[in-house]
């Protein structure tokens, strides 16, 4: 079967002011469908070379389908944790999210510091990520270049920090875009995230 598209949970337009109709329409619809498009043609390949026993095409496939099968499983990562205001998005409720947050970092405001900080600070293209280490027992904040996913941490939530999440809008201020982010954050599904790990 091959990957789809997943639906967005919400309407292109109802992240703004946050993020603009014209770059979600871009975002979504063009990036987002193009990862899913190569993946699903780099796998069809992969198959016709495993077929053939063409190990050079088999080996040469394998960077094709990390790159566009991480964008795939990134992005629509990345959907779920956005909330459009008016429906609660950038509201942390009380719970066990906001308990281990609040024990790991001090406070939630010091969390969301130190991934806007580790986010903006990623190098070209990448992600930030809030995940749990291990067997899910401590909180961990990272970023990774381009698509790749970090090792070892199991995502919670993480911020697209590529330019095309942003240019159309903020041009280089890629700081200005992340803190605004965190006021359309999904943390109900942050939450669950959390407790399905656990």
């Amino acid at each position: 079967m091959p990957f789809v598209l997943p639906k967005l949970p919400f309407g292109l337009d109802e992240l703004e002011p946050v993020i603009s109709k014209e770059i979600m329409d871009v975002h979504y619809n063009k990036h987002h469908a193009a990862y899913c498009n190569n993946l699903n043609k780099a796998l069809d390949e992969l198959k016709q070379a495993e077929a053939k026993n063409d190990l050079d095409k088999i080996l040469s496939s394998q960077s094709t389908i990390s790159f566009n099968g991480g964008g795939f499983v990134n992005h629509s990562l990345f959907w779920e944790n956005l909330l459009p205001k008016a429906k609660g998005g950038g509201v942390l409720q009380e719970g066990e999210l906001k308990k281990k947050i609040i024990e790991e970092y001090g406070s939630v405001e010091k969390c969301i510091e130190l991934l806007t900080s580790i986010s903006v600070a990623v190098q070209g293209s990448g992600w930030g990520w809030l995940g749990l280490c291990g067997k899910g027992s401590h909180l961990h904040i990272t970023s990774s270049q381009n698509h790749k996913s970090p090792h070892g941490l199991k995502p919670l939530l993480c911020i697209d920090v590529w330019e095309h999440a942003y240019y159309l809008q903020y041009k280089n201020l890629r700081a200005d875009y992340v803190k605004n982010i965190w006021s359309v954050i999904n943390w109900k599904v942050v939450e669950d995230r959390l407790l399905a790990a656990n």
